[in-house]
């Protein structure tokens, strides 16, 4: 399994993230989660809200990376206004 990690420094406006919620859903292949986050092991966590997607293998993943509804998923989160950071995990 192949999985995107989106960390957020802060929380979106929730109306605004509705709205990303609706691109990001529509990525080929793709299962998409989000929420909040609201603790750390240890003191106050460095990231305030996390998505990812899973896609069931490298082809999926390769597939969707190239559509354009991928694509739209990114310059959207840029007009959110909020400092993120992606990853990707082969998940085994």
């Amino acid at each position: 399994m192949i999985r995107a990690l989106v960390l957020y420094d802060e929380e979106p406006d929730p109306q605004r993230y509705a709205e990303h919620v609706e691109l990001c859903r529509k990525v080929p292949g793709a299962t998409f989660r989000h929420g909040r986050v609201f603790a750390a092991p240890t003191g106050e966590p460095k990231h305030r809200y996390y998505a990812e997607w899973d896609w069931p293998d490298m082809d999926a993943f390769k597939a969707a990376a190239r559509s354009d509804e991928f694509m739209a998923t990114g310059k959207d989160a840029v007009e959110l206004g909020v400092r993120f950071t992606v990853e990707f995990a082969d998940v085994g």
